[in-house]
């Protein structure tokens, strides 16, 4: 029944696709460009039979970059392909992977669009990233006999919970992995008890503690700093926030603009479009606030808070941060990587909303090196401690990374996974 009700749905979805796509292009531009890609049109300079990787966005893309590298190096012989679904994935792509792989949008999941994709591409090996499962793209693979290898793949209670009302679609999709390579145990679990069977399933850990900071991180900082005109001027970031989050964040900025008229709050909202939305919070609270376009061209001023307009950055901005709030954590939405501003070295702070990382979370909180508020208030009062305790906040920088550091060598454990997969018994 679910099964038919979804092919239904795309079915009736299809004639609006494009007009969302036209829609969304008025706001971001780059959604109008490549659109026959995502139908399925291949570009010609996308080889036959690679081992395809499929990410969704510029976060999962920075955390299969190591991933790639790793099996390019272990099979150089063989094509790589990287699909990714947004603009600043594709973005990302080209950052950090550049020549070594070729790049295009992968397709909708429409039967017609999945199709002519596998016939123009016929890859030998789809590596998906976390939980990019999709009906059609998963039975064309399995119709086609393409291996399908899941990795850092991760399920939370929610999302089991999602998945189980509807055992007709999900289970065919499980049948059609050949390996799951989950984050942690509880995920594991999670996928064996809807219907992956414990054979296909190995816990190897999550792959983006294998990132690693640019080598140019340092100099990178030091010359946005003098772009900004940054000073001294203490300067905090509140990283991927998200509608219900803004006005605590600049509420809490007031209180220590209490304390230090000089602070800098970068709010970078998840997602640039809402850009003026939150200049217009900002304003209203009587805060001068700048896009970091406009105060990378002109400097800050007397800007008390600038507003993350640009994507793809996120890294860089974290280890310009003295503190930094990691965002959707302050409403229901399950918190974003806290794993980046540890690995920037930059103290952070999380609401009670953790579910998208929770056991890296833990881990964090367990060693001392995440700080958590429950609101607004509780945030002021960490800026003022930071503020003032300098030298407290930094060692809990430290032993963030020391965790990272602890926890790295995924990348060897699902190479070492894969490689049946990459390299199958010759008959």
């Amino acid at each position: 029944m679910a099964a038919r009700l979804y092919r239904l749905l795309l079915f009736c979805a299809a004639p609006l696709v494009r007009l969302r796509l036209v829609w969304r292009a008025r706001r971001e531009p780059a959604y109008g460009e490549r659109q026959e890609e995502r139908f399925g049109v291949v570009p010609s300079d996308v080889p036959v039979g690679p081992i395809w990787f499929h990410a969704v966005s510029a976060g999962e893309t920075i955390g299969i970059a190591p991933l790639v590298h790793t099996v390019g190096d272990r099979a150089p012989e063989l094509p790589l392909l990287v699909t990714t679904m947004t603009p600043t994935g594709s973005a990302q792509v080209r950052e950090r992977l550049g020549d070594r792989v070729a790049h295009c949008y992968a397709p909708y999941d429409f039967a017609a669009a999945v199709e002519r994709f596998y016939a123009r591409v016929q890859p030998r090996l789809l590596i998906l990233m976390e939980t990019e499962l999709w009906p059609n793209l998963l039975a064309a693979a399995k119709r086609r006999r393409v291996p399908v290898a899941l990795v850092n793949a991760r399920l939370s209670e929610r999302s089991a919970r999602g998945y189980g009302r509807f055992p007709s679609l999900t289970q065919p999709m499980l049948d059609a992995l050949t390996l799951v390579c989950c984050q942690y145990p509880a995920h594991g679990e999670r996928f064996c008890a809807l219907g992956l069977g414990p054979e296909r399933l190995q816990v190897t850990g999550n792959l983006k503690f294998d990132q690693t900071l640019p080598n140019d991180t340092a100099a990178r900082c030091e010359q946005l700093t003098q772009q900004l005109a940054l000073g001294p001027r203490w300067l905090w970031i509140a990283a991927s926030t998200h509608e219900g989050e803004d006005e605590p964040m600049l509420d809490a900025h007031r209180a220590l603009l209490a304390v230090d008229d000089q602070a800098v709050l970068l709010l970078v909202p998840r997602h640039p479009v809402r850009c003026d939305a939150v200049l217009a919070l900002a304003r209203a609270r009587s805060l001068e606030a700048v896009p970091l376009s406009q105060a990378r061209r002109e400097g800050i001023g007397k800007a008390k808070v600038v507003i993350g307009d640009s994507m793809g950055e996120l890294l860089l901005l974290y280890a310009l941060a003295k503190l930094a709030f990691v965002g959707g954590s302050l409403i229901e939405h399950g918190g974003h990587n806290p794993i980046e501003p540890a690995l920037a070295g930059t103290p952070m702070v999380m609401g009670p909303s953790r579910f998208n990382f929770a056991e890296v979370c833990a881990l964090f909180e367990g060693a001392g090196a995440l700080v958590s508020v429950a609101d607004g208030s509780a945030l002021a009062a960490v800026l003022k401690a930071a503020h003032d305790e300098p030298a407290r906040f930094v060692a809990h920088a430290a032993v963030a990374r020391e965790v990272v550091a602890a926890q790295r060598g995924v990348n060897e454990r699902l190479l070492a996974a894969l490689t049946p997969l990459i390299e199958p018994p010759s008959d």
